[in-house]
């Protein structure tokens, strides 16, 4: 006598809830990476520009604070140790580039002693740093 023991049914995975969450997590990662790669200096408030871009592949971070104090990504140095610090430090890369932050308050002069300080170093990729002004 043959018993009938029902169909045998293969077990399936389903994929779809598992392409809705690994694309969320890939959405998530990308937004955590671009909000990271932008500032990696201290805050200072700076100028506006109608026409700023966000750089992203320059590699050092010098922040003029309102105060004067100069900063080279959170460490502050002082002007006349500015070029040595910068030029160890990009001694690790192969085309390095400078991120520059400049409180919108900080004297003319004091921007071109930090610039002049950052060509010394042998550095030329230099970004000066502004946000978006915006649109009436």
């Amino acid at each position: 006598m043959k018993v009938n023991l029902g169909s045998r049914r293969r077990a399936r995975i389903e994929i779809l809830p598992l392409i809705d969450i690994v694309f969320l997590l890939l959405v998530f990662f990308i937004y955590a990476m671009l909000s990271m790669a932008v500032h990696r200096g201290v805050p200072v408030n700076l100028p506006t520009s109608s026409s700023a871009k966000i750089e992203r592949e320059s590699l050092l971070s010098v922040t003029i604070k309102q105060s004067g104090e100069i900063l080279v990504d959170t460490h502050r140095v002082a002007l006349k140790d500015l070029a040595r610090l910068l030029k160890v430090r990009a001694q690790a890369h192969r085309s390095p580039g400078v991120l520059l932050f400049a409180d919108k308050t900080v004297s003319y002069q004091l921007l071109i002693h930090v610039l002049d300080q950052i060509r010394v170093a042998g550095l030329s990729r230099i970004s000066l740093q502004a946000t978006m002004e915006k649109q009436p």
